[in-house]
This record gives structure tokens, C-alpha cells and sequence, in this order.
């Protein structure tokens, strides 16, 4: 599993021009989901996001986790993140999970955060032309694939 995780101010999806999920303070998270991604991964990676100490204390230290400050999470399924680019200038997603690979892990990841933040994620809809809208905090950024645990 491959994540992009934003720290936003704000975050919208939306699908077919109606809103599907917005959220206000928290996370933006983009996740790419291989065929060899298990739950094991997808519970090593809500598990680090969910602690995540990116958010300003008192002092202006980024020590704060979005569950210290309350925030929100959107989770937003993203297969182009599973991208190969090494030969040509077309992109290769052959590595992306099929869908039916794909789905019931996307939705256990999206269920474990929920737990691990102590309420419901925001999603979009998996496969659907999504329109995400994002005001980036600080900016920070942050990449995890769980191939690069150790």
C-alpha cells in the first residue's frame, strides 16, 4: 500500500457535481492498493497515520496526532499512485490491485482508521470520476509505502 497523506485545512470530494464528503482540519489521504497489499498492511499503515505527530502543539511544534487536535480524515482510493514509470512515457499500472482485490481492502482500511481516530473517515467512492479539493496546511506532505517499513 502506497499513501500520500496532506495535512489540510479543508478537503472536499465530488462526484457527478454534488459533494460526496468534506472535511475541515485534518487529513487529506490518497492510498494505492497492489495485488500482494494485505491487512496486515492496511493495519501497519492506519496505525501510523492515525499517530501521526504533524500538527501544531502550543508551542508550534509539529507533536500533535489528528486525534489529539480532534481532526478529520478524507480517504480517497487513488490506483495511479501504484504507477511504474521506467519504460516510455506512458505510465504502467499493471502493480494496481484489481478491483476485486482492491475494494474489500480499501474498505477494511477505511473501517480500521475509523477506529484507530475514534470516528467515521470521509471517503469518495471507489472507481468514480472524483474532483478532490484540498487547501494543503503548512504544506505538509507525507509519502508511506508499507514495502519501506523496515
Amino acid at each position: 500500500m502506497r499513501t500520500v497523506i496532506q495535512r489540510v485545512s479543508h478537503a472536499s470530494v465530488t462526484i457527478d457535481r454534488a459533494c460526496k464528503s468534506a472535511i475541515k482540519k485534518g487529513f487529506m489521504v490518497l492510498l494505492g492498493i497492489e495485488e500482494a497489499d494485505t491487512q496486515e498492511d492496511a493495519d501497519w499503515l492506519c496505525k501510523k497515520i492515525a499517530n501521526l505527530r504533524v500538527f501544531d502543539d502550543e508551542n508550534g511544534v509539529m507533536n500533535k496526532s489528528v486525534i489529539d487536535i480532534g481532526g478529520e480524515i478524507l480517504v480517497v482510493s487513488q490506483f495511479t499512485l501504484m504507477a511504474s514509470t521506467k519504460k516510455g512515457n506512458r505510465p504502467s499500472y499493471i502493480r494496481a490491485a484489481r478491483h476485486e482485490t482492491a475494494i474489500p481492502l480499501y474498505e477494511y482500511f477505511c473501517n480500521e482508521l475509523s477506529i484507530a481516530i475514534g470516528k467515521q473517515v470521509a471517503t469518495g467512492t471507489f472507481g468514480a470520476d472524483m474532483k478532490v479539493e484540498l487547501l494543503n496546511d503548512g504544506p505538509v506532505t507525507i509519502c508511506m509505502d508499507t514495502k519501506n517499513k523496515e
